[in-house]
């Protein structure tokens, strides 16, 4: 794809430190049904001006599994033409983005301090609701 694409810079970041040091040509491929892999990647490296690779641990990986997870739930017609997806990094969590804050709302305990204080229950409460507050 990246090739069809006319890409010339190429950054490849895997989980796997056997992969990528195998793939970088820093350590041996000595398994015989990887080799020709190695070599196929070694031929696609060639078309390129500038391939690099990373290497993330799997515990600082957690957008490749979500990913992982949705495509793997997704069907995928074979000639069809996926649009690549745009992520953006933001600063906080999305559900902080999300929250909006209410204006004059009380506490979860202000019934329960309300019952302490007075021996009052809210107005419309029913006997459950009243249970839960004492």
């Amino acid at each position: 794809m990246a090739i069809d694409q006319d890409v010339e810079e190429l950054l490849i970041m895997g989980d796997s430190d056997l992969i990528i040091c195998q793939a970088q040509g820093e350590w041996e491929t000595r398994d015989v049904k990887l080799i020709p892999y190695r070599q196929h990647v070694e031929d696609l490296i060639r078309r390129f001006k500038s391939v690099k690779f990373r290497y993330i641990p799997r515990f600082r990986n957690e957008l490749a599994d979500a990913l992982a997870t949705l495509v793997s739930m997704l069907p995928y017609p074979g000639n069809a033409h996926i649009h690549p997806l745009e992520i953006q990094i933001w600063e906080r969590h999305g559900y902080c983005n999300m929250v909006e804050a209410e204006l004059n709302v009380q506490p979860w305990y202000h019934d329960i301090k309300r019952f302490l204080k007075t021996k009052e229950y809210p107005n419309q409460v029913s006997g459950d609701q009243k249970r839960t507050i004492r």
